[in-house]
């Protein structure tokens, strides 16, 4: 008995533990992204904080709206732009419309026209070839058969010239008519081989094409501003106020602003602790320190409690390890920078309703099989 005595006493203090550990867990720091007057929605410390919970709230109320007013402005002067290029193109569309039936009208009308003029030549070389002789008695006569003009002055005028005369006459508006009727070209003297009209309707054609050109670049220009009056009404309107919320489940660890102070862009507002990072902060002594190694097996156990929780090595910072506790909620005192730092990740206490965010908990952590460790089990 006492061997047995003895030997649970020294296996109970010579068994790896630590001198201390706590459960710690990482900060954020929720920043402004604009400047203004803040506000907070919660602003008890240690209050629990639900994931996309509005902590506090930023307003600006002398935000700039220049900008926005400007492009409003240049959107507005290229849509009348756009819907003068529109009337424009029904204005060519209507002008071109008339034009169109001013051309029919004046291809209708020369069409009967050189059909009149035909028939008369037609009967006139009739006449001729029935006469079969050419009374020279009517000095008007020549420059009758001669409409065109062709005869030499002094040329007397015999029946056989007024016969070649009379049928070129026919030729050259049977030549017209065809002419006219397929559509081509007018012949004749004194105008080009267009009318006004269709020249009209030339012109109009090209007026056409440039300014659908110049509607097209336009709505590709009012599409462009609408886009950036758009990003300066979404910037404007996140410049304007802006809510600051919890990415996950966390604590509210300190406030750094008060409700009603104007703060600046990126100044820290509220510091939050992080309920889902929760890790164990341990010393050792320097003899445990060494049998330690990254990956090991470690037992938690919370002061006033039996039950203990499966644990994980998963830093050795050694000795003075005070820098990498800035970013941490609970900072080490002297004593436990003194000894050798540990950290352990320890899964069950996510798990645990009394412990998934007790920060600050402290309890003490076993490396090593210790004898009444199945008493302890069975107590558990």
């Amino acid at each position: 008995m006492i061997i047995i005595a003895l030997w649970i006493i020294i296996g109970e203090q010579l068994s790896g533990a630590s001198a201390n550990a706590y459960i710690n867990a990482r900060l954020t720091t929720l920043r402004t992204p604009i400047a203004g007057r803040v506000s907070f929605e919660q602003s008890t410390l240690g209050a629990r904080i639900e994931p996309q919970e509005i902590v506090a709230s930023v307003q600006d109320d002398r935000s700039d709206v220049v900008r926005r007013d400007d492009l409003t402005l240049e959107r507005a002067l290229q849509a009348a732009e756009i819907s003068r290029l529109e009337k424009q193109m029904v204005d060519i569309a209507a002008f071109r419309t008339r034009m169109e039936e001013r051309l029919i009208s004046y291809r209708e009308a020369r069409i009967r026209q050189i059909t009149i003029q035909l028939d008369h030549a037609r009967a006139r070389l009739d006449l001729l070839r029935e006469a079969g002789t050419l009374d020279q008695r009517d000095a008007r006569l020549a420059e009758i058969l001669d409409e065109e003009g062709q005869r030499t002055r002094g040329e007397p005028l015999t029946y056989p010239l007024a016969v070649d005369y009379a049928t070129q006459r026919v030729e050259i508006l049977e030549n017209a008519l065809q002419a006219a009727e397929a559509d081509s070209v007018f012949l004749g003297d004194g105008y080009n081989d267009a009318p006004y009209a269709e020249q009209r309707m030339n012109e109009l054609d090209q007026r056409e094409t440039e300014v659908r050109t110049l509607l097209q670049e336009a709505r590709a220009r009012l599409r462009a501003r609408d886009r950036r009056l758009e990003q300066a009404r979404t910037t404007g309107a996140q410049m304007a106020g802006a809510a600051l919320t919890a990415d996950t489940d966390s604590l509210l660890w300190e406030i750094r602003a008060s409700t009603g102070e104007i703060v600046q862009r990126g100044d820290p507002i509220a510091t939050l602790a992080d309920c889902q990072s929760l890790i164990v902060s341990l010393s050792v002594t320097e003899n445990v320190y060494n049998t330690l190694r990254l990956g090991q097996a470690a037992v938690f156990r919370p002061s006033g409690s039996s039950r203990t929780f499966d644990a994980t090595v998963s830093r050795l910072a050694g000795s003075g390890a005070d820098t990498i506790y800035r970013d941490l909620a609970v900072a080490p005192g002297p004593r436990h920078l003194e000894r050798f730092d540990v950290t352990l990740i320890v899964p069950g206490l996510a798990e645990d309703s009394q412990l998934d965010c007790a920060i600050g908990r402290t309890g003490r952590v076993f490396f090593d099989t210790r004898p009444l460790d199945w008493l302890r089990g069975l107590s558990g």
